[in-house]
């Protein structure tokens, strides 16, 4: 096992040695990165103040391969909150404590086909639909073990840490502005407790939900994540394991077909790829078995995904044909363009 600083500074050592190097990949990704540079769509998320500040023009892009290699370009040691993105990590925690059974009791798989903020669980079971939109997300963190508030957001961070690679906070600012500013969420989370998947400490797991949301990353943490994903749970970066095997790809299921909010669809048709965006403008995406990436752009589109980091996916799978469904895909496509030149 790898401690916190060892593995930080095996991140950083990689990361310098492989942006000395004018890989195909880093090529591609800064002539990428140039030409949607210039894109204007979209908006800022404006519900969450604190998040109103993010500047348009900021625009990273960062992958990381199995065997360790990592590109990143343009702004990507710009930190921002990681929101929804945060879900799919904490699903895999509750997997990880309580056994899929026990988590199935609590939170469903399937597509809600509606805003991923809507105040409703499923009609039939009383659950949230899936672990993804708000409602199964504020159930899962209720799941995050601890005695108390503080041991809870410890194990939360912890488990981050191993993910990314490196110690991560909170910004105080997002986490105050969502709080005070989060009551269609606290609507929820009363209905949930009134069916009964919800705990008593409601409003404890609902401070640690807007805490979740308010840890901080850059795209390079997000394609970091993405890379354990994709190594079946094992950070290729430093060798620690965040999540078992066994529960890796429950994960990529629900992200796969419940990721994007209410492009989730039209994602897996285009994209084919495990993902989740967050409303800060950062996008993960998984390629299994080869690595992950990682975007972010503050504005947004209609459903609330980073235009840039959408555009931004969909041309890196069409270059290297990396849909999952496309039956042609090499499992070594970003390795290759990665290495030297």
């Amino acid at each position: 096992m790898v401690s916190t600083n060892d593995g930080a500074a095996q991140l950083d050592r990689l990361v310098a040695r492989f942006q000395a190097v004018a890989s195909p990949l880093r090529q591609h990704l800064a002539e990428l990165h140039g030409e949607l540079a210039r894109a204007d769509a979209g908006s800022v998320a404006g519900y969450i103040p604190e998040l109103a500040r993010a500047r348009p023009e900021w625009f990273g892009i960062s992958v990381v391969t199995l065997d360790g290699q990592a590109c990143d370009v343009g702004d990507a040691q710009v930190p921002f909150t990681i929101q929804s993105i945060s879900k799919p990590l904490v699903y895999g925690m509750a997997l990880d404590h309580l056994g899929l059974d026990e988590v199935l009791r609590r939170v469903g798989v399937e597509p809600s086909g509606d805003p991923f903020n809507a105040v409703l669980v499923d009609e039939r079971s009383c659950r949230p639909h899936n672990p993804m939109v708000n409602a199964g997300a504020i159930a899962t963190s209720d799941l995050i073990p601890g005695a108390g508030a503080t041991e809870r957001l410890h194990v939360l961070l912890e488990t981050f840490r191993r993910y990314t690679g490196r110690e991560v906070s909170i910004d105080g600012a997002v986490f105050t502005s969502e709080r005070e500013t989060g009551h269609r969420n606290r609507a929820i989370a009363h209905l949930m407790r009134n069916f009964g998947m919800l705990s008593p400490r409601l409003e404890e797991s609902l401070d640690l939900y807007f805490q979740q949301c308010s840890v901080l990353v850059t795209t390079r943490d997000l394609a970091a994540i993405a890379a354990t994903l994709a190594n079946g749970g094992v950070n290729p970066l430093t060798g620690e394991r965040a999540i078992a095997a066994a529960h890796v790809r429950h994960v990529l299921s629900v992200m796969y077909s419940c990721g994007m909010y209410d492009s989730a669809g039209e994602w897996a048709f285009e994209v084919g790829l495990p993902a989740k965006s967050g409303v800060a403008g950062g996008i993960m995406a998984v390629v299994p078995g080869q690595g992950g990436i990682g975007v972010f752009s503050p504005p947004l589109d209609r459903s609330g995904n980073s235009v840039r980091g959408v555009a931004t996916c969909r041309a890196l799978v069409q270059r290297y044909d990396l849909h999952l469904l496309s039956g042609t895909a090499r499992s070594s496509a970003l390795r290759d363009a990665a290495r030297r030149g």
